[in-house]
């Protein structure tokens, strides 16, 4: 199988291999015989060059398509599953959609100072960009502005980064800077913050020592509005890129689950609470098992601002024999489950509820965990969809449901 850049589906075109692999080689079109009618222009000057995107030539229909062509492939040849039904595909705003962000920051001299921007397709060289159209408007409004304001400062070639969260009540840039500023580069970084109406957040090590800084005051949060919640999260804490497709992917979910109240519910990789509280608006039971104590904390927080009651536990879900463990907690009726890339493959080995939800940013760690509920744990496939949550790139997200019971 070879997969190649430049070309879209039914196109025929003269290929050049650049790597080859155990599963796949890549190649590049270096001319096209024929053009798809979904081919269209990018909108984008740095389409091509910058790796932020990778399929603004074809149109959103073609997209989709693709996105849902290569999910039900990978369930097919990886995990020998097929759904009984496939879900219809979710999508919605193609571009402003990328409310989280992070951008290189180099400074180069032939290219007139520092560069902010996405590195480029296989390089770790910076787009040399003025605007992304994935971007709010607003931040895309900021690149240039950013370029000279940390031309600006005494760290210049010392920051690495500048990470972009964007909130449903503010949009906070974290600065990444590997040396101390000085106060003549504190006052830049104020007048810059309130001329653009920005919360600027430093962070002089790791993502725990973030901290706001104009202003002095700075909390972000989202909202759920079909089922009245406001989360609040640290601008270098995980949420989803993409808040629109987030709020509809939080109610299909929930939909596909179907939460009843009385019931035990088990929310994996439950992060700040973003399906957990949702479900205990429902009035089940919910225990939601993640990782990171921070974000356990952040969201129990959310679940008392919210006035829910909501259980979460920090626990290693990636290590051998996690069931073991969630087993002192008692019996699931339902559980859902929102892994990183790698997938919950441990969970999966052992897992015991009559339904599961399964939602998926990687469709391969996904077809591997499906094989193993189908063909080992007696789980019905019952169904599956993407969700276009990253629109112009390859990433593919998808919800799923496995089923125990009878027909659904």
């Amino acid at each position: 199988m070879v997969f190649v850049e430049g070309a879209l589906p039914g196109e025929r075109a003269a290929v050049r291999i650049m790597t080859g692999g155990k599963r796949f080689d890549l190649g590049r079109a270096e001319r096209l015989l024929n053009h798809s009618p979904g081919r269209r222009t990018p909108r984008c000057p740095s389409f091509g060059v910058c790796g932020g995107c990778a399929t603004q030539h074809a149109d959103l229909a073609t997209q989709m398509a693709a996105k849902e062509d290569w999910l039900l492939q990978n369930l097919k040849r990886i995990g020998s599953v097929q759904p009984e039904r496939v879900l219809p595909m979710i999508t919605g705003e193609e571009w402003g959609y990328r409310h989280r962000a992070r951008m290189s920051v180099r400074r180069v001299e032939s290219k007139g100072g520092v560069m902010v921007g996405f590195r480029e397709r296989r390089s770790t060289y910076v787009t040399d960009m003025h605007e992304c159209p994935v971007l709010p408007e607003r931040i895309s409004a900021l690149i240039d502005p950013l370029r000279a304001l940390i031309e600006k400062l005494s760290v210049r070639s010392r920051m690495p980064q500048v990470e972009v969260a964007v909130g449903d009540n503010a949009a906070v840039l974290v600065l990444r800077h590997l040396l101390p500023l000085t106060e003549e580069d504190h006052g830049h970084l104020r007048a810059f913050a309130r001329e653009k109406g920005v919360h600027l957040w430093l962070q002089p090590g790791g993502p725990e020592s973030a901290y706001p800084f104009e202003p002095a005051e700075s909390a972000l949060y989202y909202e759920l509005p079909d089922f009245g919640l406001r989360i609040h999260f640290r601008p270098t804490e995980f949420t989803q890129v993409n808040p629109a497709m987030n709020r509809i992917l939080v109610s299909s979910a929930l939909d596909l689950l179907d939460p009843q109240p009385g019931e035990r519910i088990a929310d994996l990789f439950c992060g700040l609470g973003n399906f957990s509280l949702p479900i205990a608006r429902h009035g089940a039971q919910v225990i939601g098992f993640e990782g990171s104590e921070e974000l356990v904390q952040r969201a129990r927080e959310n679940a008392a601002a919210n006035g829910l009651v909501a259980q979460f536990e920090v626990m290693d879900l990636i290590a051998p024999n996690p069931a073991s463990r969630l087993a002192t907690f008692g019996r699931f009726d339902k559980i859902l489950i929102d892994p990183p890339r790698q997938g919950a493959i441990e969970i999966v080995k052992s897992v015991s509820a009559p339904r599961i939800v399964y939602v998926s940013c990687d469709p391969a760690t996904l077809a591997r965990d499906a094989g193993v509920l189908v063909h080992t744990q007696n789980y019905r496939l019952v169904a599956a969809g993407v969700v276009n949550m990253f629109p112009h790139t390859a990433h593919v997200e998808s919800i799923t449901l496995f089923d125990r019971g009878g027909s659904t």
